[in-house]
């Protein structure tokens, strides 16, 4: 579930080499930490966030798998 995240993340931002991605395991869910260059955080919401929510939607999707919840933070 992180690279896939860490993969789109970067295909979407001017400055790949900035984004970080930290993972926190709980019992239950797994919290996955998003960070990006400051001037690529529009570009990881997108227009009324529509692309972190399709990123969401695409992590809880490949968590099911796992029969874990997955939750993405976008930190500024």
């Amino acid at each position: 579930m992180k690279t896939l995240i860490e993969y789109i993340a970067k295909s979407l931002v001017d400055h790949p080499e900035e984004v970080q991605l930290s993972e926190v395991e709980g019992e239950q869910t797994t919290v996955l930490e998003l960070k990006v260059a400051k001037e690529d955080l529009g570009k990881v919401i997108g227009k009324q966030g529509r692309t972190a929510r399709a990123m969401r939607t695409i992590l809880s999707a490949a968590s099911t798998k796992s029969k874990k919840r997955a939750v993405l933070e976008i930190l500024e």
